[in-house]
């Protein structure tokens, strides 16, 4: 048998807020593969462990900036308490790599650590100057870039004291400024991961799937019901990670597809980053 530490149980209970010994079984009958330990205990009914093994410890904030409306950049630096979130050291250090974001029109993150802040100066230089300054560690989270049809942003504060804990960038296809706005609030307040089905990859489908049926066959239900079961199940997950298939939260009775057919509108893409998500 595979030997747990201590130190793989507190980080899957982090992962995922499933208790000490479900944790440890999890592991033990997952070989110590994390990833297998974390559907082993969705297959036991822990709740909310999915979302939950998105999460990540640590502090800082989201920033963006879009030029006209075409091109949009989402920045998220990170630092080890909220404490520094709002030193202005730090806040100024975010306004420099976002400003160099643009500037540069880098494609990636490792391209943006790269880039010159000032002649001499590369971001990843500006971050270890900030993170000496403010005696923290300071590191560059996720970026992210679009580009084309008509872009909006969003910023949303999880607390009035603290910068922006999660940010949007949101991509329609043509101009329509009210309809980016909303989709951006509603991208932030729902957390979907795809913009429609058929981006979702075949493998997270059919693991879905295999989870949903051995769930329904654990709940003894009769196995000419299965198939349905399942299906619905699955439906249900998408609608849950789809944007266009969530409820509009502005009128819950109808979808988001339902919403940009009566516009006229598509949803080319979008990037939302929250503190604390991976």
């Amino acid at each position: 048998m595979v030997n747990v530490t201590a130190a793989d149980v507190k980080r899957l209970r982090e992962l995922t807020g499933a208790g000490m010994m479900d944790c440890k079984k999890s592991l033990e009958e997952a070989a110590g593969d994390v990833d297998k330990a974390v559907e082993l205990l969705r297959l036991k009914g822990a709740k909310d462990v999915t979302k939950r093994a998105q999460r990540v410890a640590a502090n800082g904030l989201v920033t963006a900036d879009v030029e006209g409306t075409r091109t949009g950049v989402l920045v998220e630096l990170n630092c080890e308490t909220d404490f520094v979130a709002k030193n202005d050291s730090f806040q100024h250090a975010a306004a420099d790599i976002l400003a160099t974001a643009v500037r540069t029109g880098v494609p990636d993150r490792l391209a943006l650590l790269n880039a010159q802040v000032k002649p001499g100066t590369t971001v990843q230089q500006r971050i270890d100057e900030a993170s000496a300054a403010i005696k923290e560690k300071v590191e560059l989270g996720r970026f992210a870039r679009l580009e084309g049809g008509y872009i909006a942003s969003y910023l949303h504060k999880s607390d009035p004291s603290l910068p922006p804990a999660v940010g949007v960038l949101l991509q329609l296809e043509t101009e329509n400024a009210g309809l980016a706005k909303d989709l951006a609030q509603q991208v932030a307040a729902m957390r979907p991961s795809y913009v429609a089905t058929e981006d979702v990859p075949a493998d997270v489908i059919e693991k879905e799937r295999r989870i949903a049926e051995q769930i329904t066959r654990d709940e003894g239900k009769p196995e000419g019901a299965i198939a349905r079961i399942v299906e619905g199940r699955l439906k249900s997950f998408l609608k849950d990670v789809v944007l266009v298939e969530q409820a509009y939260v502005k009128d819950p009775k109808k979808t988001v597809k339902q919403l940009l057919a009566e516009a006229g509108a598509t949803v080319k893409g979008f990037a939302r980053f929250k503190i604390g998500e991976a």
